[in-house]
């Protein structure tokens, strides 16, 4: 439906993440993936959604002077915020199991920003998403770490994976915001874009 839509538009995703990926085939549109290296660094006294909002304006930077008149490029940054803190990627193992044994038996923010650049103008959205984890165990984190892949996620977790299945005992707000894009907001705004 939303393809129709923009059909006179080339969209561009601007993201290795395979989840990301998974989530423009199952919404039915038409794109392609190009990636260019950023160095994903902020300023310190950014907080919140102000450093999801960065990250994901600075990937598209590298976009800006080669985008066509109907080119959509979409580039977006996931960042866990707990106890006043943004949680990244975990470097290691110590690192991921730091993270999640912090997290334990309390509520962190997932927060996404979905950046839409074009050649005339630029627009970010974001959305933040309550989630509750159970205490968690040093032998249930060391399992998810030896087992799963931590690395390549914000806040060391994939809610999609057996810490989520096992450990989210609640969740507030939209569950595809944690998995890594809030699909109803990209809906929403590349319906904007369209009509």
């Amino acid at each position: 439906m939303l393809q129709e839509h923009l059909k006179h538009h080339n969209l561009i995703l601007a993201s290795g993440s395979p989840r990301r990926q998974q989530f423009f085939k199952e919404l039915g549109l038409d794109f392609e993936i190009k990636l260019k290296p950023v160095v994903e660094e902020y300023p310190e006294q950014l907080v919140h959604f102000e450093i999801s909002d960065y990250l994901a304006e600075l990937k598209a930077l590298p976009f800006k002077e080669t985008l066509k008149t109907n080119d959509i490029l979409i580039t977006s940054d996931t960042i866990v915020w707990h106890e006043n803190q943004a949680l990244g990627k975990p470097k290691d193992a110590e690192e991921a199991f730091d993270m999640l044994h912090a997290m334990g038996g309390k509520t962190h923010e997932v927060i996404t920003s979905i950046c839409f650049t074009t050649k005339t103008t630029q627009k970010t959205v974001n959305a933040v998403t309550k989630v509750s984890f159970k205490d968690l165990s040093k032998a249930e984190i060391h399992y998810y770490i030896n087992n799963f892949r931590p690395y390549d996620k914000a806040g060391a977790y994939g809610i999609q994976e057996w810490i989520g299945q096992i450990g989210i005992v609640a969740i507030e707000g939209s569950y595809t915001n944690v998995v890594g894009l809030p699909t109803h907001l990209l809906y929403k705004t590349l319906l904007e874009f369209a009509l």
